[in-house]
């Protein structure tokens, strides 16, 4: 069975309105994420990364209590007989040179992120906030990590802010030993980044691609995400897709094209200039300016082994779409209607043809949604830490793709 599956998505608030990512949305609590992938966006497959705070375990304890999540023997709770959701945590590690890298842990079970929350509260400021900076290393959450028969992802791997190669070294080796490297399932590319970008680098070769969302409200959810071909859902099978065995794995990426990210090109915050000179820019040419914002593209231009990419037989592709919510005409009440005729945002980017599209909303709307989904709708790119834009042909009208 080919399934869609986002593995970083965060809780805004718990159901008791106590705030969890300060960021997030407070409507994006451990059950609206469920029900909002079950019954609009059709993601199969949820990574809901701040299950280390206490407050969010207590939500999941109240939603197995109730018995509409129940916890499976092959490990993942099954939400409502129809959601897999893996118990996660976003880690801020403290590297030896000064960086700070985020990275995801996932646990086959409640258990087991009730043990790593009770770890990792000694290391944390408030071990009830969302990513909380941790006073170790990489390495040693590894070992916690795999240690409770969890694993550990890098997340967004190449952003200049909070990631293993945009803010501490230019090598995972750097950073793990070799017996983690080893059981390291894959690598998050990030907003700003896609496949042709990060297989540049040799050492990732081996490595799972994994296009996630990370979103911060109910309606980023899928803004990026991943088809894995699994037998059925449970932890244990989408591990086995992460690591390529016995037939499970990662069939398709889908993103934004990284042009969109905030943080594709070097940025000089002194005038406020995003670089357009041949890659790697690290000094302003218009300033003069030595700490520029390196930008992904710039980065990994940096780090290199290729000048393009080379992709391992495993590399899945990489489509770029742009998401239903972020079309032009799109609002709440043709949402709705695409939903209820289509079943699910994937229904509608994946398996509604241009006619029935027509029917549903009209043909002008129909042709922007298969552009849409076909990753050729007009856009305005963005940078300096602000994102891309989806530009309405007619009137010219710009719509944020990140607000």
């Amino acid at each position: 069975m080919k399934i869609f599956c986002d593995l970083h998505i965060h809780i805004g608030s718990t159901s008791r309105g106590e705030a969890v990512k300060v960021t997030g949305a407070k409507n994006l609590t451990f059950g609206n994420i469920a029900r909002e992938c079950k019954e609009r966006k059709g993601v199969q497959v949820v990574g809901i990364v701040d299950c280390a705070s206490p407050v969010v375990l207590k939500d999941i304890d109240e939603l197995i209590e109730s018995e509409e999540m129940v916890e499976l023997q092959d490990g993942g709770l099954f939400y409502r007989d129809e959601i897999l959701i893996l118990p996660g945590s976003e880690v801020e590690t403290t590297e030896a040179n000064g960086g700070n890298a985020h990275h995801l842990a996932f646990f086959p079970g409640v258990e087991g992120a009730k043990k790593f929350s009770k770890f990792l509260s000694r290391h944390v400021t408030n071990i009830n906030f969302s990513t909380q900076r941790c006073r170790l290393p990489a390495q040693r959450v590894w070992e916690v990590v795999n240690s409770l028969d969890g694993i550990l992802i890098p997340a967004h791997a190449f952003t200049p802010h909070k990631s293993v190669y945009g803010n501490c070294y230019p090598r995972l080796s750097q950073i793990f030993k070799d017996s983690a490297l080893d059981k390291i399932p894959a690598i998050e590319l990030g907003l700003s980044a896609d496949t042709d970008l990060a297989d540049r680098i040799a050492e990732l070769s081996k490595f799972t691609f994994l296009s996630n969302s990370d979103a911060h409200s109910l309606t980023k959810i899928g803004r990026e995400y991943n088809i894995m071909e699994i037998e059925s859902l449970s932890y244990r099978e989408v591990l086995m897709a992460l690591q390529r065995d016995d037939g499970r794995r990662v069939t398709d990426n889908y993103g934004l094209d990284p042009k969109l990210g905030k943080y594709h090109r070097s940025f000089c915050p002194l005038c406020d200039r995003i670089a357009t000179e041949n890659p790697p820019v690290t000094v302003c040419r218009n300033c003069g300016n030595e700490n520029m914002v390196i930008g992904v593209l710039d980065r990994i231009t940096m780090i290199q082994d290729y000048p393009e990419p080379r992709h391992p037989g495993h590399r899945p592709p990489y489509h770029y779409q742009v998401p239903l919510e972020f079309v032009p005409g799109i609002g709440e009440k043709m949402y709705k209607i695409l939903i209820e005729t289509f079943g699910s945002e994937m229904g509608v980017l994946h398996n509604a043809d241009e006619e029935s599209l027509s029917r549903a909303v009209g043909r002008d709307l129909a042709r922007l949604i298969i552009k849409a989904r076909e990753g050729t709708i007009k856009l305005a790119p963005g940078g300096g830490g602000i994102y891309g834009k989806v530009v309405e042909e007619k009137r010219q009208r710009q719509l944020s793709l990140f607000q």
